[in-house]
């Protein structure tokens, strides 16, 4: 069941040609030809059956983007396959519509949310009848094309929500897709073997320019855990110039200092990227 309001509609005639049009700008005039479609949906869910808009409730906001076209059915079947395996995150929707896989992923996610219920009274009980406001929840999630062009797809998942405590989270996670082959890229699909501590080397040197650091230790100086932190997490994405990493709060930075990004050139990586990768073949070895 596809649930919208008026401006979802209107969203949903204009997505299609906006993503394929900025997607053909990304990838210099080179089309994979990728019909895109979208699932938008904003809902309060109630915490309580109650009919009271004064009760706590989680504002839950859904945008799903997916294929609904490319080259034919079986890859596009495919194709759509990835796209809510990383979105959804669970191989359970591989095989539904993206209509149902939505509706699913939102009735888990009001049980879940509903299931606190018990523990709203016991809390009200002890704060003398008060509304405890930490059952204030929201949850936020989308995703969005970076960079296409006739071999290569990459696009970002972000994930925000708040569910008590005292702050929210948010996240993000890339996936690359060989438009070839159609299937996920991995650091080994582009790096020599052994490429581990070389790439961990560029990505430090990449911050270091990044937080005007002369040295790795002067990170720490900066907010950064520690150094041994800093590696290749496969959270990556790739576009023309580079590949650009993102490190989520608390991976090797405080919370205060959110998501770290760090791009580090292609032109930097020639000595550890594979010369039949998918990077060398597209952007390396150009005549």
């Amino acid at each position: 069941m596809r649930i919208w309001n008026l401006k979802t509609v209107v969203f949903l005639a204009l997505s299609s040609i906006i993503l394929l049009s900025s997607c053909n700008k990304m990838g210099k005039g080179r089309s994979a030809e990728i019909l895109y479609d979208s699932i938008v949906i904003h809902k309060e869910v109630p915490l309580l059956s109650v009919n009271d808009t004064t009760l706590p409730y989680a504002d839950v906001n859904i945008s799903f983007t997916y294929p609904v076209r490319f080259r034919d059915a079986e890859s596009t079947e495919r194709l759509q396959q990835i796209f809510k395996g990383t979105f959804f995150g669970n191989t359970d929707f591989d095989s539904m519509t993206p209509d149902a896989a939505v509706e699913k992923y939102l009735d888990e996610y009001t049980e879940r949310y509903q299931s606190l219920s018990n523990m709203f009274y016991e809390d009200k009980s002890r704060l003398d009848g008060k509304t405890p406001v930490w059952y204030w929840y929201y949850m936020n999630t989308g995703n969005k094309i970076l960079f296409q062009n006739d071999s290569l797809l990459s696009y970002a998942v972000e994930y925000s929500d708040y569910e008590g405590g005292a702050h929210g989270s948010y996240r993000i996670t890339y996936t690359n897709i060989n438009l070839i082959d159609l299937v996920t890229i991995s650091e080994e699909d582009l790096f020599i073997p052994g490429y581990y501590n070389k790439l961990t080397e560029k990505i430090v040197e990449s911050l270091m320019k990044d937080f005007n650091a002369k040295i790795p230790d002067s990170l720490l100086m900066r907010g950064f855990f520690t150094i041994d932190d800093i590696v290749p997490n496969e959270n990556f994405w790739l576009s023309e110039k580079g590949i650009h990493y993102s490190y989520n709060q608390y991976e090797i930075a405080p919370y205060a200092m959110g998501v770290i990004d760090v791009t580090v050139p292609y032109s930097e990586l020639t000595d550890i990227l594979l010369p039949e990768s998918i990077v060398s073949k597209l952007f390396l070895n150009k005549k």
